[in-house]
């Protein structure tokens, strides 16, 4: 008998799906000298799928012999996560270049359907796949289109044929402020000072509590008492931070970080020192490769310069998977399993990251620290209005003149930011309504675009202000169409782990694509999945139809 590459027992070797030798040397040149351990995992599943364009069952079965997994660890991690493709046995590996057009609220309102019906009638083929995906973070710009690692912005046919001819490996990097200049206008000055002493946590925790500074992906939890509460835990402790802003609607941490990043990691360096941490593990999306190019540059830079010492700054790449932007499951993502939310009490500040008492910041969080040490917490709580403190980075899309991440005061109103930041409604269209915190913060009607927006505001109608991402309407949007739509994108990115989230979403849309509404169905499918979800995903889930059903009545007569 001819035993091949391997992939035949021999009688010698142990039972099940044979490792082939190929494969394997394959594996080993791509790993190197990085450690084998789970929890990078999904870092060198991201390193075969870079070098060949799929995930092969040989390159699957040749990683678990590597990394000592089992073959199923390793196939239920990657077939979690929507980046990685997965050819098994007998399949056609996928085109070598995937065209990604943005199918989520934004881009469906400026004709992202359309378009990828027209790219894929035109492109999709032997060489290129087309493929409608989840929101890329580029709302501003709608349509959005990603060809490989280069975003087509306001897309069309044309545009996205012209990007053909580039090099579509490597993303297009914008000027940013990078370490040199940073350092010119005395950054890291604020962190030096903490490393002296001149500040304890105590001190600084206090501080930002009198600037109110909350967390800013979405939560709100006032930042000066989440470092007071990790900062007593005893040790080893870590600290996370999530760039994961897979909510449609949201691209204020790609903003920041395309264009002045040490904002972010000093801050993350004075957090993770003042409350004792070890280690920082930043987990940004994998659908920003220009962010993960730039973060990557400058975290090196930090290195040489001496800046980053006794505490490492990690950089974790996400694949694809909105549901790790909730803090537990990001951490069960940086520990290379799958993104399922844990179940809390305990809280990650307690029984986090590996184990351990963590600190967990959104990107916009840490990006103030360094001004409110150097300026004060006076400062910055002046700059909102209506008695609400700070700034806020509004991420604003939608049927207005201009969007754009909107730096604006906390307690702002939607008719004083369209007027005063966003240049008003596109011309022939009436304002209708927006939603106030990305997908699942619900949809108010203009007739409440004079409520504060910020955190507690908007809990009255039923809706939150969650990570500052408003979409707007107009007269020519049609309410039902925009709610099947977001819960179509939970639907797709629901984890799967509870049956609320899992099948409410599968049978929200259900209900949703009738022609008839029954107002009674849905109202009592919306309580069980709120009541009865895991997470915040299953739970916030049905917000939208809740609002048009409360807010939209008109739209059932259509």
């Amino acid at each position: 008998m001819t035993y091949g590459k391997g992939l035949i027992r021999k009688p010698s070797q142990p039972k099940g799906r044979q490792v082939d030798d190929t494969a394997l040397e394959d594996v080993r040149a791509l790993l190197g000298d990085e450690p084998r351990r789970r929890d990078l995992l999904i870092e060198h599943l991201h390193k075969i799928q870079d070098a060949n364009g799929h995930l092969s069952a040989a390159h699957l079965r040749a990683l678990a012999e590597e990394m000592r997994l089992s073959q199923a660890e390793v196939y239920e991690v990657a077939s979690f996560y929507h980046h990685f493709d997965i050819v098994r046995e007998g399949e056609t590996a996928p085109a070598p270049l995937t065209i990604r057009v943005c199918d989520s609220v934004t881009c469906a309102l400026k004709g992202a359907d359309a378009l990828a019906d027209v790219l894929g009638a035109s492109l999709d083929g032997q060489k290129i796949r087309v493929q409608k995906v989840p929101c890329i973070g580029r709302c501003a710009s709608a349509p959005a289109v990603q060809v490989g690692k280069r975003a087509v912005d306001g897309a069309s046919e044309l545009s996205v044929r012209a990007a053909l001819s580039e090099d579509t490996c490597q993303p297009v990097v914008p000027g940013y402020t990078g370490l040199e200049a940073y350092r010119a206008e005395d950054g890291y000055q604020a962190l030096a000072r903490v490393r002296a002493g001149e500040w304890d946590v105590a001190a600084i925790a206090d501080r930002l509590l009198e600037a109110g500074l909350r967390g800013l992906g979405g939560a709100g939890f006032p930042t000066g008492t989440k470092w007071k509460i990790v900062h007593d835990f005893a040790g080893p402790k870590y600290m996370t931070i999530n760039g994961d802003e897979g909510e449609p609607g949201t691209f204020k941490d790609r903003f920041h970080l395309e264009r002045d990043p040490h904002r972010l990691l000093e801050g993350a360096l004075i957090a993770a020192h003042a409350i004792g941490a070890e280690r920082i593990y930043l987990y940004m999306r994998d659908e920003y490769p220009a962010v993960l190019d730039i973060l990557r540059r400058e975290i090196d830079a930090l290195r040489s310069a001496g800046i980053i010492t006794s505490i490492d700054i990690e950089l974790r790449r996400g694949a694809g998977a909105y549901i790790c932007g909730e803090e537990s499951a990001m951490i069960e993502s940086i520990e290379g399993k799958r993104g399922l939310p844990r179940h809390r009490p305990p809280f990650i500040a307690e029984v986090g990251l590996f184990g351990r008492p963590t600190l967990n910041h959104n990107v916009e969080t840490l990006f103030w620290i360094r001004d409110i040490l150097e300026k004060g917490s006076d400062w910055f709580a002046a700059q909102g209005r209506r008695g609400h403190k700070g700034f806020r980075s509004f991420s604003v899309s939608g049927q207005i003149k201009d969007p754009g991440v909107k730096l604006a005061p906390a307690g702002i109103t939607m008719n004083e930011l369209l007027d005063e930041f966003c240049g008003g409604m596109e011309d022939g269209h009436v304002f209708k309504g927006y939603l106030p915190g990305g997908a699942s913060g619900g949809i108010l009607p203009a007739s409440l675009a004079d409520e504060p927006l910020d955190f507690g505001t908007l809990d009255k109608h039923g809706c939150f202000i969650g990570s500052h991402a408003i979409v707007v309407f107009s007269d020519h949007d049609d309410m039902r169409d925009v709610a099947l739509n977001l819960m179509r994108f939970f639907k797709h990115e629901s984890c799967g782990q509870c049956t609320p989230c899992r099948s409410g979403t599968e049978k929200m849309v259900g209900l949703l694509q009738e022609k008839n509404w029954d107002p009674d169905r849905l109202a009592d499918l919306e309580a069980v999945m709120r009541s009865a979800s895991i997470c915040g995903l299953g739970q916030a889930a049905a917000n939208p139809v809740a609002s048009v059903l409360k807010f939209f009545p008109e739209e059932f007569d259509k």
